[in-house]
């Protein structure tokens, strides 16, 4: 057994629930590793579960947070893809066997970890994990964009968002990105996107479509569909795709303008993954970042103490980039 400090949800509700414990975890397995974090990204996704009211419900009580970064510790009998002393970042699924990465320490599947490259810090590797994934799994998974094609990124400033324009780009794609603040444009820009706009709406299409000779953008990423998803229809070029990742509510949506572009509309969400595909994933990342064509944008990190205020600034989008919290 081992002593660790750790956020600790012993009941669901609001992010007052998340109390710093003193807790115990086990040594690994003969497939699991232990790594000594440094940083533990905050998704969406963790906030909602804290809730009680999501998917995803955990026993209580338990341990948030599926990404992190830091240093192996230990490995089990049965453990090839990382060693003791390794730098490396941990991509978890819900599913999966792992205590948990808003602590100092964490056990966890070796399947869901990977070494990170020297010029990537440990908040940054912090915020790899659903970022990347979902961002890759969107550009090349579901939109399978080509060299040439122009993406247009509905809501780029993001932790997503930043990651799917330099996954873009890295493929060969013009990209066309927005934001609401011009803060978030410049890290936007900064990613590497051709073009930075504010959010479109129905008075300016017309914007996006001067800048794809009248034609629209052959892929549109949305992160928020119950309000942009008529939008995104009027705007899309003929056979292009739309992949929804994001959304909040319902939207009333014209379905002819599907049939007129006879376009698609693909939704994504990434825990529907096999246990093959998130290798595949992991594997895709990493050579984005060995390759220097991916690095996580941090917005803000905050102390141990703080992750319910981190998990507040979340939800609310106080922050454009990655929100991350540090363990140690």
């Amino acid at each position: 057994m081992r002593s660790l400090k750790a956020i600790r949800i012993n009941q669901f509700g609001t992010t007052e629930n998340l109390v710093v414990e003193q807790t115990e975890i086990q040594a690994p397995c003969k497939n699991e590793v232990r790594i000594n974090l440094y940083a533990a990204g905050v998704n969406p996704s963790d906030v909602y579960t804290s809730t009680g009211t999501y998917a995803i419900k955990p026993e209580l009580p338990y341990t948030p947070g599926l990404d992190g970064a830091g240093i192996v510790e230990e490995v089990g009998d049965l453990v090839t893809n990382v060693k003791v002393g390794d730098r490396v970042f941990i991509a978890s699924l819900p599913n999966g066997d792992t205590t948990g990465t808003i602590a100092e320490k964490i056990v966890c599947e070796s399947r869901f970890v990977h070494s990170i490259p020297e010029h990537i810090s440990f908040e940054e590797g912090a915020a790899l994990g659903i970022p990347a994934l979902t961002a890759y799994r969107a550009i090349v998974g579901r939109a399978n964009v080509k060299a040439g094609q122009t993406v247009f990124i509905h809501g780029a400033s993001g932790a997503v968002g930043l990651q799917a324009v330099q996954i873009a780009k890295a493929l060969g794609a013009k990209v066309i990105g927005t934001a609401s603040r011009e803060s978030g444009k410049q890290l936007v820009k900064e990613a590497g996107a051709d073009i930075v706009l504010d959010h479109i709406t129905e008075q300016t299409i017309h914007t996006v479509l001067e800048q794809t000779d009248g034609k629209g953008p052959n892929v549109i990423i949305e992160f928020l569909a119950n309000e942009n998803l008529q939008t995104d229809l009027q705007m899309i070029a003929k056979q292009g795709v739309i992949v929804v990742v994001g959304n909040r509510g319902e939207i009333n949506i014209n379905p002819r303008l599907i049939m007129q572009k006879e376009c698609d509309v693909r939704g994504m969400v990434l825990f529907n993954i096999t246990a093959g595909e998130h290798q595949q994933l992991i594997q895709n990342v990493a050579k984005l970042l060995d390759n220097q064509q991916l690095k996580p944008v941090i917005g803000y990190s905050y102390p141990l103490e703080e992750a319910s205020i981190a998990f507040n600034a979340v939800i609310n989008g106080e922050h454009n980039g990655k929100v991350v919290v540090r363990t140690q």
